[in-house]
């Protein structure tokens, strides 16, 4: 060891790990590439030799007992161009030097378990497996642009800054599973712009401190499991599964931009489960190509949002859940919501809705209907609070009336007839002006029918003036007495006539009396 503190090397490094050990004490990259792009791919076919081939025992022995840096300089592993031969097992350690390893070609598996480390970069980097359980960054994990054929661990990882995905694809584990994160925390944001998996990825009960960002990713789930997995998962601010888009700046400056083009959709095939997430921002779900067998779903139950921007692809298999789901304002597209029976709105709760585009009232009659093949009144009674929360009162009573309406479906026969009365002469009490209209109809067909057939007087001498229009209005109107219903003698038709019109009369005042109070009841 006295050897290494002095900067001496060991007796047996080749060539290649004599250059490594003076670049490490320099704190200066190490490259090795050829400049041929195709022989410098590591996720391509050509052969790396010896010439290019560096012991990962080595780089564990710069990293954990290495030697003192060159005067005025500061160590570190920077390495480019490389295959890592051997398993590369810091587990158990704290690496107190920079890891930066690009487009490195690693034969076997990685191993962080319970590792401690500033930051760590691994950019184009292929190799079987990741495993960094329990992993702790102080700085950012950067894992960009390469392949992992046997997936990703990160389970109970703490990130001190930002974790970037990056344009990584991942392959599976015996488990499945592309990425296993449960429990990872992440202080700042999660970058996984275009990220590519085979396999399932997890992050139940995983804290975000910033953002997460899904755009352009491509996530398949093997056998019919979910492509993603992310119960309980907590993002202080927003969730955004969208198009990948490069900017100028980004396409001056991004190394995703050289591989994908300008704008990429997200696809995600298999399902996804979001049940209890959290949300301080907004869950952002904009173009996103939704694959789903018809037993899988977009399960959103129970999740909770500042804001939920429902805008993807129409899947046209599967269901879209949002059971018992809190959120402050809904932001949807018209055609982005499944049809009947696939999507589930039982005990969704929103404050403000924002359509995006024309959505209008029919269309969202029957999204909600799609939502309650068996009546549920929460749903309508949400999009009626929705509704007059923007001031659009007529359309919030139409919604009242439609959940009405379904209701009486629900009904026994004595009481749905008794119940079609109130819809049709008051709208259930939201539309008051068709007493109006029943009154003039059956105050006017009344008064023909008297001025053409006046009925004699029961006291000639005292007798009033006869005037069919009030002797009709006498016998519409229950409990005021105008003095002209007890002056006069019916017979024949009239007198059924005038016994009908008693009836409707009474009637009529029943049914506006009850729709106004439970107009009042249901505002209240």
């Amino acid at each position: 060891m006295a050897g290494y503190d002095s900067g001496e090397m060991p007796q047996d490094l080749t060539a290649v790990e004599r250059g490594m050990w003076q670049a490490y004490r320099n704190g200066a990259p190490y490259d090795l590439r050829t400049g041929i792009p195709s022989h410098d791919d590591p996720c391509g076919g050509h052969v790396w030799g010896a010439d290019r081939a560096v012991r990962a025992r080595i780089i564990a022995l710069l990293l954990l007992d290495g030697p003192p840096a060159l005067p005025g300089r500061a160590p570190a592993l920077k390495l480019t161009g490389c295959r890592i031969s051997g398993p590369l097992d810091l587990s158990n350690s704290h690496l107190t030097v920079p890891l930066h390893l690009q487009q490195c070609r690693l034969d076997e598996p990685v191993r962080l378990v319970d590792c401690r480390a500033g930051t760590v970069t691994l950019h184009g980097c292929r190799a079987p497996r990741l495993e960094a359980r329990r992993l702790t960054v102080e700085g950012d994990l950067q894992l960009t642009r390469g392949e992992l054929d046997q997936g990703l661990v990160l389970a109970q990882a703490t990130i001190g800054t930002d974790l970037t995905l990056e344009g990584l694809r991942l392959g599976r584990d015996e488990r499945g599973r592309a990425l296993d994160a449960d429990g990872l925390n992440v202080t700042q944001d999660v970058n996984a712009d275009c990220l590519e998996s085979t396999g399932e990825l997890s992050l139940r009960g995983a804290r975000v401190g910033g953002t997460v960002s899904l755009r352009g990713c491509r996530l398949r789930g093997p056998h019919g499991t979910p492509a993603l997995t992310a119960s309980r998962l907590a993002v202080e601010e927003s969730f955004v599964l969208a198009p990948f888009v490069a900017t100028a700046d980004l396409a001056a400056g991004s190394m995703l931009v050289s591989s994908y083009s300008r704008s990429r959709h997200a696809e995600i095939q298999g399902g996804v489960v979001l049940d209890g997430a959290t949300f301080g921002g907004a869950l952002v779900l904009e173009r996103a190509r939704l694959v789903l067998d018809d037993s899988q779903e977009l399960s959103l139950r129970g999740i909770q949002a500042t804001e939920l921007v429902f805008a993807p692809e129409r899947p046209p298999r599967g269901r879209v859940v949002l059971q018992d789901a809190v959120v402050e304002r809904l932001v949807d597209l018209a055609g982005s919501w499944p049809g009947d029976g696939r999507l589930v709105l039982r005990g969704f709760t929103y404050t403000d809705l924002v359509p995006r585009g024309y959505f209008p009232l029919a269309r969202r009659l029957e999204w909600v209907h799609a939502a309650t093949p068996e009546f549920e009144p929460g749903p309508y009674d949400r999009l009626a609070a929705g509704l007059q929360a923007r001031g659009e009162d007529a359309d919030a009573h139409t919604v009242l009336l439609a959940k009405l309406r379904r209701r009486r479906e629900t009904l026994p026969a004595p009481l749905r007839v008794w119940d079609a009365v109130q819809d049709l002469a008051l709208g259930y009490g939201y539309r008051p002006g068709r007493a109006a209209v029943w009154l003039t109809l059956l105050l006017t067909g009344g008064s023909l029918w008297f001025a053409r057939n006046p009925p004699p007087p029961l006291k000639p001498d005292e007798a009033p003036h006869w005037e069919p229009f009030i002797y009709t209005l006498d016998l519409l109107l229950p409990v005021l007495d105008l003095g002209q219903e007890a002056a006069w003698r019916t017979t024949g038709a009239s007198q059924w006539i005038a016994l009908v019109l008693v009836i409707l009369g009474w009637l009529l005042a029943t049914i506006v009396t009850a729709g106004a109070a439970a107009v009042i009841l249901r505002r209240n």
